[in-house]
């Protein structure tokens, strides 16, 4: 019984209710009209009436039984059982996807044909949102502006589909490394620290925003949050020219700053020089970053109030039945004072 508790203990105030009614408020008039029909009713009465005060006591201790037992079922007992444990899964994952208008080179190849930057990592990164079960993802989209597109959230399906949707330039045509970063550590400090993270990709350098990079992983490594970082873009670029396409071996990827940031959060610097490149580097962070093993304990709850209910409603129908064959006995008395 250690185990049994009542949610509305209160309820037991009620106990006294009865008996202060049987006090206050004065009972009825019995109509005394059938001692009319009987001529020796003082007679039968005196012969009747030890049978009578047996009947009522007993009466009166089924009624205060029901009374009682409707008043634990209203204190809604419950059966506490032990505490269990169950595993649960989940990572604060934070995403922020380069948007700014060097996205736009087509330099990314999935199934022979050639695509940006911007939906090759779309094609990827949905491939490894829709895998993270268990995991919160929140999308950060940056450009010339750093913007929150979906808070942490279980549900993967909306992220990608709000990832999916992200368009060119929607945030500006330069790159504000630095404001994402800080954005993202915005949301992620109220989490678990171990499981606070950010994958930034990006195929520029920093050149907009109002918070260095450098000084925002030192924000993020304050925080615990790690950042892994993946650059995005071919070596060499194919820019069209008078005299058709040509290779240039130009590129604005900032490879040290995004290095020195992993390393400042003890995270990981990547490099994706094409979709298959990008597809193991979400293969790698999935064994570095695993869905954590958390603990959930609860204590199941198992509802008692219907045994009380149940048997106060036994006793109620008992008692109904006695009195109808009370009912029935004193009649057929009648009848036979009567005939006499």
């Amino acid at each position: 019984m250690s185990n049994v508790e009542f949610a509305f203990q209160w309820a037991f105030l009620l106990l006294p209710l009865p008996l202060l009614v049987w006090v206050f408020f004065p009972a009825a008039p019995v109509s005394q009209s059938a001692a009319l029909r009987v001529p020796f009713f003082e007679q039968l009465s005196a012969a009747t009436t030890p049978n009578k005060t047996k009947r009522s006591l007993f009466r009166l201790s089924v009624a205060s039984l029901i009374w009682l037992l409707l008043v634990v079922a209203a204190a809604r007992p419950q059966f506490i059982g032990d505490s269990i444990s169950q595993p649960i899964a989940g990572r604060s994952l934070m995403m922020a996807v380069d948007i700014s208008g060097s996205m736009q080179a087509r330099d990314m190849v999935i199934s022979g044909r050639a695509v940006s930057r911007l939906n090759a990592v779309k094609a990827v990164a949905g491939d490894f949102i829709s895998k993270r079960e268990g995991d919160r993802i929140g999308l950060i989209l940056f450009g010339s502006n750093a913007y929150l597109q979906a808070p942490l959230t279980f549900d993967r399906k909306t992220v990608n589909t709000l990832l999916n949707e992200a368009e060119l330039g929607l945030a500006g045509r330069a790159t504000a490394i630095g404001d994402a970063i800080g954005l993202a550590v915005k949301r992620l400090r109220k989490e678990p620290e171990k499981n606070r993270v950010l994958i930034l990709l990006t195929d520029g350098a920093n050149t907009a925003g109002n918070v260095d990079p450098l000084k925002a992983a030192d924000l993020a490594a304050q925080e615990k949050v790690r950042i892994y970082t993946i650059g995005v873009g071919a070596k060499e670029r194919i820019v069209q020219t008078p005299f058709g396409p040509q290779r240039v071996g130009k590129n604005d990827l900032d490879e040290p700053s995004l290095q020195a940031i992993a390393d400042k959060t003890k995270g990981r610097y990547f490099r994706a020089n094409n979709v298959e490149g990008l597809l193991k580097i979400y293969k790698i962070l999935d064994k570095i970053e695993p869905v954590s093993k958390d603990e959930l304990s609860y204590r199941p709850v198992k509802e008692l109030y219907y045994y009380p209910l149940s048997f106060a409603l036994a006793l109620s129908i008992l008692l109904v039945l006695l009195k109808l064959i009370a009912l029935g006995f004193t009649k057929r008395v009648h009848q036979k004072s009567e005939v006499l």
